[in-house]
Order: C-alpha cells, then structure tokens, then sequence
C-alpha cells in the first residue's frame, strides 16, 4: 500500500509542478488555453498575482516530493499529511471561490492520497 500512497503523492506533486510552470512561467499562453472562460485581456494584467499564486504551488510540491525522500516512516507520514492536508484545503477554497472543478482536480486526488498514507 505503501507504494501506491506514495504514487498519489507524486502525482499530486506533479500536478502543483505544472500549475507553478502554468501560472509563473506560461500565463499568457498556456494560461489563455487552460482558463477560456477569462477574458483575454486578464492575463497580462494578472501576471505577476498568477506568479505568486506558482510559487505557492510550488512550495506544495516542494513539501510533497520531500515527504518522498524522507526514510523514517513517522516523519515521512507527518510531513506528507502536512502538505495533503494543505492542499486539500486549497482546493476545497478553490472549488467554492473559483471554480467548482479545483475539488476534482486537486482537493480529490489529495483526499485519496491522504487516505492511502493511513492504510
């Protein structure tokens, strides 16, 4: 089980990594494409509030990757359902305040992952 909690872990660290290169690096590109229902015209506006939002993802998934790399089995559980929980909650705000989608797609893949380090 160990081995599957930890799979969900990485994919939840990959996950934050690509939305850190989304809104730091590729706002006005990629960011366009993945947020249509944005006017246009925000992107530019938003960029440097886009960039700090990345690099809170990737303070995220910094946490979730050292979780990763920690041998002793309590710590790794203490720091992984740290980071879990965060974004847990990060996507539930997110799902209430932006767009319903972030439960499925960030809060979801968490959850399961911090039910599976418990197992």
């Amino acid at each position: 089980m160990k081995v599957v909690a930890n799979f969900f872990i990485a994919i939840v660290a990959i996950e934050h990594l690509y939305i850190l290169w989304i809104e730091m690096f590729a706002w006005t590109t990629v960011g366009k494409k993945t947020f249509r229902g944005f006017p246009p015209d925000l992107f530019e506006k938003t960029r440097t509030l886009a960039a700090n939002q990345g690099l809170y993802n990737g303070f995220l998934a910094a946490g979730l990757i050292w979780s990763l790399c920690i041998e002793d089995p309590k710590w790794h559980l203490y720091v992984a359902v740290f980071f879990l929980t965060c974004v847990v909650v990060a996507g539930i705000y997110g799902g209430i305040t932006a767009s319903r989608s972030i439960i499925y797609k960030q809060a979801l893949p968490a959850f399961i992952a911090l039910v599976l380090v418990h197992l």
